[in-house]
């Protein structure tokens, strides 16, 4: 008997063997060669070239051969699976069969054209690299290796089908068990639901969970640390002094950072030429309390204790995941006004911003209201006349948890004196439905909502002169770089063209970059790990635009462009 493959590639069936001669006796049957080796489908290849091949094309960010080997081996998994799941479809409704010559020469022709395509692909792939890199002021990388990224394609493509193939082993080893006591027809979808349950139970709650508690256990330990450059402050005007209501151990890594660096008043001073103030910062880490109202209240109390209240202004932080508040955001605005302000902050986590998007989502909202309601409960029974100016601020996932804070545009006017957030996260319900009622014509990547009377969007510094028209108070900023994967990633990228890569692009974003299908959101979600290892002003650093940015949120007494050009060589 001989065997002919079906449509799909993948099932066999016997067919009659010509009659042959008999073997000599005493001969050994002819060994196989590379039988160890994995067997794939044609159809499932086809789907593989197809999608790793187009995985080479430019996304957000540049990238190295590494990174875009794991990223064209997933993607050319993702793809295998996705074809060899059509060409049984299509197979079980045509039960069309392809001889053994046919199959042959489909290989055959594939090899050629595969291998062609491949070669192609890889010499315009590093073509596109090349412009993104100058299109971020990069110098493309020479290690830019067209065999590395083969490889590591290869070998990431393997092991993912290889775990896809364990998978299926698993369902057909159920759909066996279960059809020795029910009938086919309920043993086979039965089979292959609990395969899936099994499947999703072993990655949610038993891989995923332990993940996520031993990254808990892990960043939790370096919450103890200090980074360079942290001091413990001896000026009452900073939580973890020893005036302070908060010690300096409980205030967890990144509060540590926030309340010990920063200018010094002579820093200050010498800037803007005028006496200058020691800068209020509060902080309250994880170590101070389990609940977030309790941390709150707590942060609020040492602010009134440092004299936050008695500032021109007073800003409050919703930090990323870890707790961490930009440097950045924090010193523009104290240079802007000279040292007299005030910022509150709190921690909720112990991971980073990825992961808490992942699992902290409540917190960061929940983190957002507490301490928004806790410093707006002292601030309102303030005298109108004598109470700071209060404003708001947030990066990446801070900006998700001061949006919770508010009920919608309106309720940020009606209780703040300005916003300004940067980085935001796709997922930000207000940030979204501000983008939607964009005016017609206005891209995705820089809208303009009502005229830009409240809210403006900025890539770059001289977006927030536009529009033309009158901007009241109190403003709200959004800061977001066109090619910021923080802002664009979202799960519709796997089966819906963005509005963002429509008509005009970004100033930093390659005009050769397509929205293809599964691909641009594993390109998106891998362009997330590294958005930061780029220069500012690109992907998800926003350094020196803070100070663009608070000069027009917070309008500081006096302040000039040119003060604002310094300050940005300062801090950029």
């Amino acid at each position: 008997m001989t065997t002919t493959t079906s449509a799909a590639g993948g099932t066999e069936v016997p067919t009659p063997r010509a009659p042959s001669e008999p073997a000599a006796v005493g001969s050994r049957p002819p060994r196989r060669r590379w039988r160890w080796l994995p067997r794939y489908t044609w159809n499932g290849t086809l789907g593989a070239l197809l999608f790793g091949c187009s995985s080479l094309t430019p996304s957000l960010l540049p990238r190295g051969w590494l990174l875009q080997g794991l990223i064209a081996g997933i993607t050319a998994a993702l793809g295998y699976g996705v074809f060899v799941a059509l060409a049984w479809f299509v197979a079980e409704l045509t039960a069309t069969r392809m001889s053994p010559g046919f199959r042959r020469r489909a290989w055959q022709v594939l090899a050629v054209l595969g291998t062609v395509l491949v070669v192609v692909m890889l010499v315009l792939g590093a073509r596109w690299q090349k412009q993104i890199h100058e299109l971020m002021g990069l110098k493309a990388p020479a290690g830019y290796t067209a065999i590395g990224i083969v490889v590591v394609a290869v070998l990431t493509f393997a092991l993912f089908v290889q775990i896809g193939r364990g998978v299926r082993w698993l369902g057909r080893a159920l759909v066996r068990l279960f059809s020795r006591f029910l009938p086919r027809r309920m043993a086979r979808p039965l089979g292959v639901l609990v395969a899936g349950a099994l499947v999703i139970f072993l990655l949610n709650g038993v891989l995923f969970q332990g993940l996520i508690n031993a990254a808990n256990s892990a960043f939790s330990v370096k919450d103890d640390g200090t980074e360079k450059g942290a001091v413990e402050p001896t000026a009452p005007e900073r939580s973890g002094s020893p005036a302070s209501l908060i010690p300096w151990a409980d205030l967890g890594l990144q509060g540590r950072n926030f309340v010990g660096t920063g200018p010094t008043p002579d820093e200050l001073t010498a800037f803007s030429g005028r006496p200058a103030l020691e800068p209020v910062r509060a902080y309250a880490g994880l170590a101070s309390s389990d609940d977030a109202g309790e941390r709150a209240a707590l942060a609020v109390r040492d602010l009134q204790r440092a004299g936050g209240f008695d500032r021109s202004v007073l800003v409050v932080a919703t930090t990323t995941g870890t707790g961490w508040v930009d440097p950045a955001a924090s010193t523009a605005l104290e240079y802007e006004f000279n040292g007299d302000t005030a910022m509150v902050a709190m921690q909720y986590s112990y991971l980073p911003s990825w992961l808490s998007f992942l699992v902290d989502q409540a917190k960061a909202r929940d983190a957002g209201r507490a301490l928004f309601d806790a410093v707006y409960g002292v601030w309102a029974n303030l005298p109108q006349g004598s109470r700071p100016k209060l404003y708001v601020f947030g990066e990446s996932l801070g900006t998700f948890g001061g949006e919770a804070a508010f009920s919608g545009l309106a309720d940020i006017v009606n209780r703040t004196d300005g916003v300004l957030w940067a980085g935001p996260p796709n997922f930000n319900d207000l940030w979204r439905g501000l983008v939607a009622d964009r005016e017609s014509g206005s891209p995705e990547w820089r809208p303009v909502v009502d005229d830009g009377k409240t809210a403006r969007f900025a890539d770059e510094p001289q977006d927030l002169s536009q529009p033309p028209g009158p901007w009241s108070t109190p403003r709200v900023v959004y800061l977001q770089n066109a090619s910021d994967p923080i802002v664009w990633w979202s799960p519709r990228l796997i089966f819906s063209h963005p509005d963002w890569l429509r008509g005009t692009r970004g100033p930093d974003v390659s005009q050769s970059m397509v929205w293809i299908p599964f691909v641009t959101f594993w390109q998106v979600t891998a362009d997330m790990v590294f958005a930061v290892n780029v220069p500012d002003g690109h992907g998800h650093k926003y350094s020196a635009d803070y100070a663009n940015g608070w000069a027009d949120v917070a309008q500081p007494p006096n302040w000039t462009d040119a003060d604002t050009q310094r300050l940005r060589e300062l801090i950029g």
